[in-house]
């Protein structure tokens, strides 16, 4: 990407012979409609198939999934959220289709804009801060043809416009192969959770009790807020994050009550609540406290029982399935302490713990890799509009 951006010299663009247009002459309302019962078409697009910041749309929803007059699209048209603007959603249809009345289907004018450019237009600072300006209603804020169809946008000359394309399209491919490159990781991450646990039963059989201390939160009351600097994390069940370990998580710090402490390598979870059902299990890295929401369990004897292995076990089982959902859904210890766990020796514990993290380790590069692609996109659309 940072090659793309050398290329285009975006210090160097002169906007001297751009022109404005009104958006009805950058771009035509498609206002066909269509009614499930009695179309054709097969392929249905809601807003809820459209990812925010995405100009590709990679799921979709069939015709009798859907009822009410929606709108026709064709390929190469756009579809975009009109409703929530903010959530960014304009994406293109590769398909002959219908989507959801909430949003609008653009055409690109080819006398004005190419239709390779487009998108990108769609998706820049500009154009998406406007529609926001101009949405109306409180609880659903929704962008009107009439309004939009007015506003005006600098556009650049056709023939500054292909090479422009190009080098957006090659960053888009760059993105996709990196968010590809992800998934297949993901894909051989689950793959080998899967294999090592449907296979473990040759191991000895134990129960989680045996192995494991089982430690609940407390009310943040019975705590004093301290400044950061000193005291240990206080943490609640929102303060889980994506990381499976994770430190100075928390918003809030307290003075440490010794006999009320998680001690750091403890594995954590929400124990109640609908928090249950995210599978948010994690590793502690610093001694802290947790609240009356959070369930945390710390090994007994390290040299039987790996707490990397008992994070990435629990994370593989998932906990919800075991919760007792009557009303509120709910981890107690009468659930832990009998749970069976087949235990291998200590070295293989280990030894699939390193080939997991190493497999994390090669993901989360690359999702850095690819949020910083992703700001160098933002960044290049916005210097072009």
């Amino acid at each position: 990407m940072e090659s793309i951006v050398e290329k285009l010299q975006l210090k160097d663009i002169d906007k001297s012979t751009w022109k404005k247009y009104r958006f009805d002459q950058i771009a035509k309302n498609i206002s066909e409609r269509v009614e499930p019962t009695t179309t054709d078409l097969e392929i249905y697009v809601g807003l809820e198939h459209i990812d925010s910041e995405s100009i590709h749309i990679k799921r979709y929803g069939k015709r009798e999934d859907v009822n009410g007059t929606k709108l026709r699209c064709y390929p190469g048209d756009i579809i975009f959220g009109r409703r929530r603007a903010y959530q960014r959603k304009a994406a293109i249809v590769e398909f002959d289709g219908f989507c959801s009345a909430h949003s609008l289907v653009l055409r690109a004018n080819p006398d004005v804009i190419s239709s390779s450019l487009f998108p990108f237009f769609l998706h820049s600072d500009t154009f998406m801060h406007l529609a926001v300006d101009i949405s109306v209603g409180s609880l659903s804020p929704t962008i009107n043809w009439g309004d939009l169809k007015k506003q005006e946008f600098l556009i650049p000359p056709k023939d500054q416009q292909e090479q422009i394309a190009e080098l957006l399209w090659a960053g888009d491919e760059m993105l996709e192969n990196q968010i590809k490159m992800h998934n297949n990781i993901l894909t051989l991450y689950e793959r080998t959770l899967t294999d090592f646990f449907e296979q473990a039963s040759e191991f000895p059989l134990k129960v989680l009790g045996d192995l494991v201390q089982i430690r609940s939160g407390d009310s943040p009351s019975m705590f004093n807020n301290i400044e950061e600097s000193e005291g240990v994390p206080f943490l609640k069940v929102k303060d889980l994050n994506e990381t499976i370990k994770f430190q100075n998580y928390a918003k809030e710090w307290v003075t440490a009550i010794p006999n009320k402490l998680i001690p750091k390598g403890s594995v954590i979870f929400p124990k109640r609540g609908e928090a249950i059902m995210t599978n948010k299990v994690r590793i502690v890295v610093n001694d802290c406290h947790v609240d009356t929401n959070t369930m945390a369990l710390s090994v007994k004897d390290v040299s039987q029982l790996n707490n990397e292995f008992l994070y990435y076990f629990l994370y593989f089982k998932k906990l919800y399935k075991i919760a007792d959902v009557a009303q509120i859904p709910q981890i107690n210890n009468i659930h832990i302490n009998p749970y069976p766990i087949n235990l291998p020796p200590l070295e293989i514990q280990v030894d699939f713990v390193n080939k997991l993290n190493r497999v994390l380790g090669i993901l989360e590069v690359v999702k850095s890799n690819h949020y910083t692609s992703k700001d160098l996109q933002k960044s290049l659309i916005n210097k072009i509009f």
